[in-house]
């Protein structure tokens, strides 16, 4: 064999080994990155699975048929399209982010699943409210991947803070939900619980720091309910 032939045969066995060992290196990258993903992917399906426990969690306010309790997941959905159709009323409206708005809608109470729902007029329930709710924001978003887990945190932090336009106007329809329900249902759990009309007044002025509209029509049928006798007045 030639010196030239020599050099072109191993011209060739070196370009397979390198074929070869860029090929073993592609290998190892996607199966990193799939590995990756189905790690990341299962963490989304465990949080997935166990916020369908908040079917589960009974509210105090009863359907507006007046069949049954509510669930936070019937809440929460009711609340995200209030807010959708309700934004036109919101307060600095224009620079509302209403995608950020729907985002808080939806997480917001998933701490229940295991805080439990606490009753607006319990105020003895109120006193460890908040510590047992980051505890459970604690184990529950902590079942997402780091991002996720930062950004759902961060907006939960944010609706329970109430200092930017969205979060005021997210804890107004939050607050505004469970009025119209127990206008509609004649006050049956306002009867059942012993809420007076000066109570609800007092306990949902926030509202007005998200809708000055959404408060005024509050204000109306509170006043309407106390005609009608809704109120244990």
């Amino acid at each position: 064999m030639t010196n030239e032939n020599k050099k072109i045969c191993d011209d060739n066995v070196n370009g397979t080994d390198n074929i070869t060992n860029n090929t073993n290196k592609n290998n190892n990258d996607n199966s990193t990155k799939l590995d990756y993903r189905i790690e990341r992917f299962n963490k989304q399906l465990d949080f997935i699975k166990e916020i369908d426990k908040l079917k589960q969690v009974l509210r105090r306010t009863i359907l507006l048929d007046a069949s049954r309790r509510e669930n936070d997941a019937e809440h929460m959905w009711h609340m995200a399209v209030a807010a959708i159709l309700f934004a036109e009323y919101a307060n600095y409206r224009k620079d509302l982010d209403i995608l950020k708005v729907l985002k808080m809608a939806v997480i917001h109470d998933i701490v229940e699943i295991y805080a439990g729902d606490t009753f607006a007029y319990d105020e003895q329930a109120h006193i460890d409210k908040e510590k047992r709710e980051k505890e459970a924001a604690d184990k529950i978003f902590g079942l997402l991947p780091e991002d996720q887990r930062n950004e759902f945190r961060n907006l939960w932090d944010e609706f329970e803070a109430g200092s930017t336009i969205e979060a005021k106007y997210a804890r107004a329809i939050d607050k505004f939900m469970p009025i119209l329900h127990n206008y509609t249902t004649k006050g049956k759990q306002w009867h059942n619980f012993g809420v007076t009309s000066e109570k609800v007044l007092a306990k949902n002025k926030i509202i007005e720091e998200g809708s000055e509209f959404l408060w005024e029509y509050v204000k109306y049928i509170v006043e309407d309910a106390v005609k009608k006798g809704y109120f244990p007045d």
